[in-house]
């Protein structure tokens, strides 16, 4: 092989190289000519290129500067006929075609970011995991770094994102969740899912992480600047976006509602898809109007639609839209979907949405795509959208009322809103609320409630809530008399008698429903911790936990994955 093939050979894959005999006079080059070395056949090349040694050794790599330029110079010996020295010349000037050197800076970038970032390759292995990302989960990169994903999180792989992401290519958009637990405080990070694709086939996927204190923190205060200007200019209520509430208008002094303001705040700024849970009353519109008002999307609509007032028949075309010709009657008509645009769409009542139509709405939550009745065309759709129930969705899973997948879809996270009964402290602060309102109301000075009328109210069960507590003391202003020494027994409503005298107390309601269901009855915030003591006294026997707590195996699944409770390592 002659130095014309060699050199032509290697020249593909560096910016030049230059074939010399045992003499170091030069038999062939071919160098890019913005290098400007001028070489010549049959020189020597320390003509050319200044070295202090006299010498070139095999496999060094030597490091000069010509002309401005940076060059990285490997020495590689080829034997053929005789022997050859190879130079392989690389511009470590020019970022553009230096491949290390653009590698070294890419990866400077990524570690100092302030959004964290995570790659794992095709077998699920993290092969990056920069500063940002350790901070964001309070994780070491040397103790995740060249695992599985599900090792290094321990969970199960059938649910990783990662795994999901590669196989079908799809990202994964701002998922608001805890992969990592630090002295058993799980660390929240909004995040999204990337695959990174070459030549048509994924190759890796990513993860970008949002610093999301700080990212609050900067919506909070533009949310809140925005509004106080809104505000100071017009107190018209409702808002131009359909709404007419904000978290302003949500009135309480418990620290179990202050402490779920704080949570749907926290949430609302994540545009993320929710299900609020709460019974009826309790002001789950209220919410989800405060919500979609303290969100980034603020300025754009807000659609509510109750799902059980509208006809089966009826409800399929209102959310997703007609065609023409699509039943008798039809007409070319957007759904709400369509109509919400880039806002919020508040399905009321999902729990009374029949099963048919459930799998319908699955697709379009997972997509973001809708179809209209009667077309083959699809529409992309960017609205947020946050549901509600009135009942517990563990109780209607396990009824098979409400498909498993799509309270996934529904609720990337859910809020559940504290009965009244269970904050006696806000029953104390409505009674007095609403007396002062509808005083206003009737222009009408009325005496205090009697100590035994207050006391049947605090022992009531509400099971109507807030809106029935209204509803009550608006009664009783209407018929207390303005010489009456006090507002008693006697002014309650007949039918509100009955109820009140017949209805059973907090305490005894309490224990009857410890006694059938004690995993019923602990509230939202210390449900962890007890599905947690009780695994752990089962030793994670997921069968035998499950009838401990008198709930399915279903079930206790789902808590498992929505909590992000991991079995403990065991020695």
């Amino acid at each position: 092989m002659n130095p014309a093939s060699i050199g032509s050979l290697i020249r593909s894959f560096v910016d030049g190289v230059i074939v010399l005999d045992n003499r170091n006079d030069i038999l062939y080059y071919d160098v890019n000519d913005n290098l400007q070395l001028n070489l010549s056949v049959g020189k020597n090349i320390f003509l050319f290129l200044s070295w202090n040694q006299e010498t070139l050794l095999e496999n060094e790599i030597y490091q000069i500067t010509i002309n401005e330029k940076k060059l990285a110079i490997e020495v590689k010996n080829f034997s053929a006929d005789q022997e050859y020295l190879v130079l392989c010349i690389k511009d470590t000037t020019n970022l553009s075609t230096n491949q290390e050197s653009r590698l070294y800076c890419l990866e400077k970038v990524i570690e100092s970011l302030n959004e964290g970032v995570m790659i794992s390759d095709s077998d699920g292995k993290i092969v990056l995991y920069n500063s940002a990302q350790e901070k964001l989960e309070g994780l070491d990169s040397r103790e995740i770094l060249g695992k599985h994903l599900w090792e290094a999180y321990n969970y199960n792989p059938q649910y990783s994102e990662h795994k999901h992401t590669f196989k079908t290519g799809k990202p994964i958009f701002s998922r608001y969740r805890a992969h990592s637990m630090v002295n058993g405080v799980p660390k929240y990070v909004n995040y999204s899912t990337y695959p990174i694709q070459k030549d048509g086939e994924t190759v890796a996927v990513f993860s970008i992480s949002t610093n999301e204190s700080h990212l609050k923190n900067q919506l909070h205060q533009t949310i809140e600047l925005r509004r106080q200007i809104v505000n100071s200019d017009t107190n018209d209520r409702p808002y131009k976006n359909g709404t007419t509430f904000s978290f302003n208008d949500i009135k309480g002094k418990s620290m179990s509602l202050k402490n779920l303001i704080h949570e749907a705040q926290n949430i609302a700024v994540h545009n993320t898809d929710i299900l609020i849970v709460g019974e009826t009353g309790t002001g789950k519109e209220l919410f989800a109007q405060s919500m979609h008002n303290h969100s980034p999307r603020a300025e754009s609509p807000f659609v509510a639609i109750n799902c059980a007032a509208i006809p089966e028949t009826l409800l399929e075309s209102t959310l997703f839209g007609t065609v023409k010709g699509a039943f008798t009657g039809a007409t070319n008509q957007i759904g709400l979907f369509e109509y919400a645009k880039n806002g919020t769409l508040f399905l009321d009542e999902i729990n009374s949405m029949p099963l048919t139509l459930q799998s319908k709405l699955i697709r379009v939550l997972q997509e973001r795509l809708v179809r209209r009745v009667g077309s083959n065309e699809v529409t992309p759709v960017d609205c947020t959208v946050i549901s509600a129930s009135n009942e517990d969705p563990e109780k209607l899973i396990d009824d098979g009322k409400m498909r498993l997948d799509l309270f996934y879809r529904l609720a990337h996270t859910s809020l559940y809103i504290t009965p009244l009964r269970e904050r006696t402290e806000d029953i104390h602060f409505f009674i007095q609320f609403f007396i002062e309102k509808y005083k206003k109301k009737f222009n009408k000075e009325v005496p205090k409630l009697s100590s035994a009328l207050l006391s049947m109210m605090l022992q009531y069960h509400w099971p109507g809530n807030t809106r029935e507590l209204e509803h009550l003391v608006e009664n009783l202003i209407i018929r207390v008399s303005e010489n009456d020494k006090e507002i008693g027994i006697d002014h309650l409503p007949a039918y509100m008698k009955k109820k009140i005298f017949t209805a059973p107390s907090i305490k005894v309601e309490k224990e009857k429903e410890l006694k059938k269901n004690p995993f019923k009855s602990i509230f939202s915030n210390s449900q962890e911790h007890y599905i947690q003591k009780t695994l752990d006294e089962m030793d994670w026997n997921i069968s035998k936990a499950a009838k401990s707590l008198g709930i399915t195996r279903q079930s206790l699944q789902y808590h498992i994955k929505k909590h992000g409770l991991v079995r403990p390592n065991s020695n």
